[in-house]
């Protein structure tokens, strides 16, 4: 066992027999640097990284490597899901360096943590114009010994070239009319109109986009935003990123058709969907929305739910197969003669006709990714519903693929936003129930004593890294969702003390944002990202959180917060709209007020489920009765109800309509 032994995340214990003599990010290792004169091997990834897997078992696990990287470095091992500020300074200087980055990432630095030879998956042996990653190991120790001066140039230029890229501010003014238009029409030259999704090929779900098309839509009735944002749900939903035995979504699809995934299931990517597809079907009612959203949270709550009632960050992309070699994506696809064995002949030619498996496979070595592909005309409901149940049961029988336990604060904000709401549209207490108990979790455990949020936590203790921006903006987000669908103020109480966390420890004077607090640990640059990738960056989570909070409670300081961050909405989302999809998303709520909707009446009553359905962006909802509601939410206090009935108040831009009692006049205020 290494120095590896003992902590809490699911990655770096993969890690802790290797030969190599790995230490956790730390002051200890750079010392350790140091003391020894030698350079620093830094390796991230995570745990359902299939690459990284692959790295590990081909290089990291063998005797001669590890002493070899033993005797002439001090190797650190970083889980990039739980320290996400170390990932984001370092892939900043691979990508300025090579033009590409991913995992997993491969960083020679100096003893001061200064970077100056970069990469990322290093095979054994020479291949394709890439060296081997032992000759890589080679030529770094003989420029270490040899070329000092020469090494000492390049880290110090590249510090230097870090540090000049942070954002003074965060743009001229809040993002317009003019520039949602523009984002709209740039989306428009990158939607693929054959198979829906933005660019080529690999193509990532675009959840944050499409959300920021729904709220467009809603908000302006174009009916090209919204032809995009259900194309799009509709084509992933058929494809082969979306498990169609068992519910929830894939990473990526490797092609533009969506058929083949890279099999690995993260919590976030699962989060974002489900609430896209929640908001989808409020959208048009569409029952292949509705499907999708439900099966995506029964997917979450039956394979991510952790045992303390949070959720698990993500199942790999590999696990054994016959032949016990851990191979990608075997636990999903199938071959004709495996459906044969499950189903019998008939059955297997239907279902083999149904899920598009054929003799030649779209996957490897003969085998089919599931996927709808729409060419077989109607079909037997019930008969599929069976063939379904008895794959998925036959499934069920195969080594599953590993699960990192961890807890991230962040993505646990998402699963509880989406839990809430898809709960509360589709009538399903059950899935309420889970978000709260998540919500719980976090509160209990990853705030804790200390009033500051973890960033992780494993079996019910806490890690030992402080949370960056997203944490504080997805668990605020988190919270206000279920506000909104409980009626339990706590939870906006909750919100308010993250967001005024964010204000005095991730707000620059000029409005803009840090991704690490002002007395967090020192890197070579502070950490800064407001561009969303497969999440909500920090920057945009928080200007989200923090209109919506505003909305709730009418705090000025909150919404010049908010309108401050997304001064870099107004800059990068005409030029990049795919990259700042949640950001223009929020810009949408902020042109439309956001609308303040109070109910004066019981929690789950018709107004209140009235108000939840509205499809106003980013609108806010509070209800209650009694004398004790105005403490719950400020939005309640002086709305009584009208001739004793349960009525509903809307206001935006401090200007309020007249109070109903009717749920379809409510309906209508807000675009129901």
């Amino acid at each position: 066992m290494n120095r590896l032994a003992g902590v809490t995340s699911p990655y770096l214990l993969q890690h802790a027999d290797n030969p190599v003599d790995w230490w956790p990010w730390g002051s200890e290792a750079f010392e350790e640097a140091k003391r020894r004169d030698v350079p620093v091997l830094l390796s991230v990834g995570y745990s359902a990284c299939h690459w990284c897997h692959v790295m590990a078992h081909e290089s990291f696990e063998d005797e001669t490597v590890a002493a070899y990287l033993n005797a002439h470095f001090v190797p650190v091992k970083v889980d990039r899901e739980e320290r996400p500020d170390v990932d984001a300074v370092y892939m900043e200087a691979v990508q300025a360096a090579t033009g590409h980055g991913g995992w997993p990432m491969t960083v020679f630095l100096t003893a001061d943590a200064e970077p100056f030879y970069f990469g990322t998956y290093f095979p054994p042996e020479a291949r394709h114009g890439s060296p081997s990653f032992q000759q890589v190991l080679e030529g770094v120790v003989a420029a270490w010994t040899d070329r000092r001066e020469e090494v000492a140039e390049v880290a110090g230029r590249i510090v230097a070239d870090l540090a000049g890229r942070s954002l003074v501010h965060g743009g001229d003014g809040v993002p317009g009319e003019q520039e949602t238009a523009q984002a709209l029409l740039g989306l428009t030259r990158e939607y693929d109109e054959q198979h829906g999704g933005f660019g080529g090929a690999p193509k990532f779900p675009p959840s944050m986009a499409v959300e920021f098309l729904l709220r467009h839509y809603a908000r302006t009735g174009s009916e090209g935003a919204l032809q995009m944002a259900a194309d799009t749900c509709s084509a992933m939903a058929r494809g082969g990123i979306y498990d169609q035995l068992g519910g929830g979504f894939a990473r990526y699809s490797v092609d533009r058709e969506w058929v083949v995934p890279h099999f690995e299931k993260m919590l976030y990517d699962n989060a974002l969907l489900c609430r896209v597809y929640a908001h989808l079907w409020r959208t048009t009612g569409s029952d292949e929305a509705r499907r999708i959203a439900l099966e995506t949270a029964d997917f979450m709550v039956r394979e991510l739910r952790t045992a303390e009632g949070g959720f698990a960050s993500a199942l790999d992309a590999d696990s054994e197969d016959a032949d016990g070699r851990h191979v990608e994506g075997t636990f999903y696809v199938w071959t004709p003669g495996q459906l044969r064995e499950v189903l019998g002949e008939d059955d297997a030619a239907f279902a083999a006709a149904y899920f598009g498996v054929t003799e030649e496979g779209t996957f490897e070595e003969g085998a089919s990714v599931l996927r709808l592909p729409g060419d077989t005309g109607p079909v037997d409901a019930a008969r599929v519903a069976d063939v379904r149940a008895r794959l998925l049961a036959a499934r069920e029988e195969r080594p599953r693929p590993g699960r990192d336990d961890k807890v991230v604060a962040a993505w646990n904000g998402l699963a509880i936003a989406a839990l809430a709401e898809t709960g509360a549209y589709f009538d399903r207490p059950d899935l309420v129930e889970r978000a709260t108990e998540a919500a719980d979790l976090l509160v209990r455990v990853h705030l804790g004593e200390v009033a500051r949020l973890t960033r992780t936590s494993k079996d019910g203790r806490a890690g030992d890294n402080a949370g960056v921006l997203e944490d504080y903006g997805d668990v605020a987000e988190g919270f206000l969702a279920l506000a909104a669908v409980t009626g339990e103020g706590a939870w906006l109480e909750f919100a308010g003390f993250l967001l005024d966390i964010v204000l005095e420890q991730f707000t620059g004077e000029g409005g803009q944002l840090y991704d690490t607090a002002h007395d967090a640990e020192q890197l070579i640059r502070r950490p800064q990202d407001p561009t969303d990738s497969a999440t909500p960056s920090g920057w945009t989570a928080a200007a989200g959180a923090l209109l919506s909070y505003a909305a709730y409670t009418g705090s000025e300081a909150h919404r010049t917060a908010a309108e401050g961050g997304l001064g870099v909405v107004k800059a990068l989302g005409p030029r990049v709209p795919r990259f700042v999809g949640w950001g223009l998303a929020v810009a949408e709520a902020l042109l439309d007020g956001p609308r303040e909707v109070a109910v004066a009446g019981p929690v789950g009553g018709e107004l209140h489920r009235t108000a939840l359905l509205g499809r106003a962006p980013g609108a806010v909802v509070a209800a209650g009765e009694g004398p004790g509601a105005g403490a719950e939410f400020p939005l309640l206090v002086d709305r009584p109800q009208v001739g004793g009935e349960p009525t509903a108040y809307v206001c935006r831009h401090f200007v309020c309509d007249a109070p109903t009692t009717d749920a379809g006049e409510l309906a209508a205020k807000l675009g129901g």
